[in-house]
């Protein structure tokens, strides 16, 4: 039995939908913190198990029978440790024979303070004495696309990524290879996944420029001038600070990858730039 934590999250759907091509409906648990939310993965036979990061019992009742479990990190910045490690003590009691989690590029010398949480959690992983993966997910191009259309109506991608290099990739690509780590027999202990092909944000303002027919530029402001405008427009304070140290990370290089290990791991090139505009402009 394989479990996939947040589940009807963004990549836990695609995780499961990945599962679904060599994995049979019935051995795929989806842990979730509101089973309402995931009927179209019970209408597919798979399994769907409340769960909570925050409520060990229901750690261990969703985590009865299984063999392995993917814990996709929690969205909750700075309650992170603590979720993880609920779960990593749940995964323990349950003697499954791989912990799969989902971690940051780089996380052990990452500039990122988003990279802070998954360090503790990926000690924590190790101290467990649990088989594990460590799925270090580099950016998203959905970090980029989904927020196109303040872009395309005021002609300005804003950021303080300065020329920093995004090796981006889409949640698809990322979803196939922890599909592909869960039903491996001997997968690694660390995989560092990003995007074949970098960018940055200028070139990433220029792509959008040329797809859509607009002019679009790239303003590249102080990250502390870049939050401000993240609040400005609505961002939560302590999201708009992780986005700004984010750029700032990309600035240093902490986005940028070249070893390739996710088309390696899923068999096929990553999901381009070009491919990721394309989809956003069609929606």
């Amino acid at each position: 039995m394989i479990v996939i934590t947040g589940a009807t999250g963004n990549l836990g759907q695609h995780v499961i939908a990945s599962l679904l091509k060599s994995v049979p409906a019935a051995s795929i648990i989806a842990a979730v913190r509101n089973p309402a939310k995931a009927g179209n993965l019970a209408a597919q036979g798979v399994q769907v198990r409340q769960a909570d990061y925050n409520d060990g019992a229901s750690l261990d009742a969703a985590f009865k029978g299984a063999t392995k479990i993917l814990l996709i990190s929690s969205s909750e910045v700075g309650q992170r440790a603590q979720q993880h490690q609920n779960v990593i003590d749940a995964a323990k009691r349950a003697g499954v024979a791989l912990l799969a989690y989902t971690s940051v590029l780089r996380a052990d010398t990452s500039p990122l303070g988003l990279a802070a949480e998954h360090v503790i959690t990926e000690a924590a992983i190790r101290a467990s004495g649990l088989p594990y993966t460590f799925l270090r997910n580099g950016w998203y191009l959905e970090n980029h696309t989904e927020h196109l259309a303040p872009v395309l109506e005021h002609g300005v991608v804003l950021g303080a990524a300065q020329d920093g290099r995004f090796s981006s990739a889409a949640r698809l690509d990322y979803a196939a290879a922890a599909a592909a780590v869960l039903t491996a027999d001997k997968p690694q202990a660390i995989y560092e996944l990003a995007g074949d092909q970098g960018f940055t944000l200028a070139e990433y303002a220029a792509e959008v420029a040329r797809q859509s027919g607009k002019p679009i530029v790239y303003k590249d402001l102080p990250q502390a001038d870049f939050k401000a405008a993240l609040v400005g427009v609505g961002v939560p304070e302590g999201f708009a600070d992780l986005l700004a140290d984010s750029d700032a990370g990309a600035a240093k290089g902490g986005l940028e990858d070249h070893g390739k290990q996710l088309s390696a791991l899923i068999g096929r090139p990553t999901t381009s730039l070009l491919d990721a505009v394309k989809a956003a402009l069609a929606k």
